[in-house]
């Protein structure tokens, strides 16, 4: 069965922003799609939504169907409803990967998740960044380097205010010297979350070979696992633990005489 991938994106700069549109004329999110395409074929499912359209595209019918989520987002964190973010937030729980992009740092969902501000440095320098492979046996790596480089970012530093990862896959260097923990993975409930910096509206990373070698991977990485039932409230335990008791009780006496 394909993983069925929704690509979801603010696509609120691709409106207003001639350099955006010149970049990413169909939508950062019709570039990232292709990317799973391309890299991944009739192994992927892939439909997209945006904040403008109903429900911003993520309605509880379409998050059903949604075995990975990529989120990217800028400008219009604010403009999220928090009744989809804390959908979002439960799907991730009951076992949907999410992917968290660039500025996504910032989305509601992200935020919840995290149980921090998120926060970061950063500079509009246009400068060169080195992203070094540091767990190279990871799923997230494969067919990757020892590290790999984009030619003009916007800088990403420490720090950056997310609870320490349980999997740190990749970390920049830019020419600034800063460096930054650039692909992050977390364990939330029954789902994984992958956070992956490079990104950035007016620069056409999503282009990227390497970029689109790593959001691919991270979707099969971050997919869902049957592994065990996911539930919340009081356990439906049938076999009642007395004659647990009753039989020590017994044990005990035997052990006594």
């Amino acid at each position: 069965m394909p993983i069925r991938v929704t690509v979801w994106n603010e696509a609120q700069h691709e409106k207003t922003n001639a350099e955006v549109q010149k970049i990413y004329p169909k939508g950062i999110h019709a570039v990232i799609a292709d990317g799973l395409r391309e890299k991944l074929g009739s192994d992927v499912l892939v439909r997209t939504a945006t904040l403008d359209e109903p429900e911003h595209g993520l309605t509880e019918q379409v998050l059903a169907e949604t075995d990975v989520l990529t989120w990217w987002g800028h400008m219009a964190h604010h403009k999220v409803e928090d009744k989809i973010a804390d959908r979002v937030h439960k799907r991730v729980l009951e076992g949907m990967g999410l992917i968290v992009l660039h500025s996504g740092h910032y989305a509601k969902p992200f935020k919840k998740l995290m149980g921090t501000g998120c926060g970061l440095k950063w500079r509009e320098a246009a400068e060169m960044e080195r992203l070094w492979v540091v767990n190279p046996g990871h799923p997230i790596v494969e067919g990757l380097g020892e590290y790999f480089e984009i030619d003009h970012v916007e800088m990403y530093g420490e720090f950056f205010d997310v609870p320490q990862p349980d999997e740190l896959v990749l970390i920049s260097w830019f020419e600034g010297g800063e460096v930054f923990r650039s692909g992050c993975c977390w364990n939330r409930g029954k789902g994984k979350v992958f956070y992956f910096r490079p990104g950035h509206e007016t620069f056409p990373i999503y282009y990227h070979p390497q970029v689109r070698q790593v959001i691919a991977n991270a979707v099969k990485y971050v997919a869902p696992r049957p592994g065990s039932p996911y539930s919340i409230g009081s356990p439906n335990i049938k076999t009642p633990l007395n004659p647990i008791r009753a039989q020590h009780e017994v044990d005990e006496s035997i052990h006594k005489h």
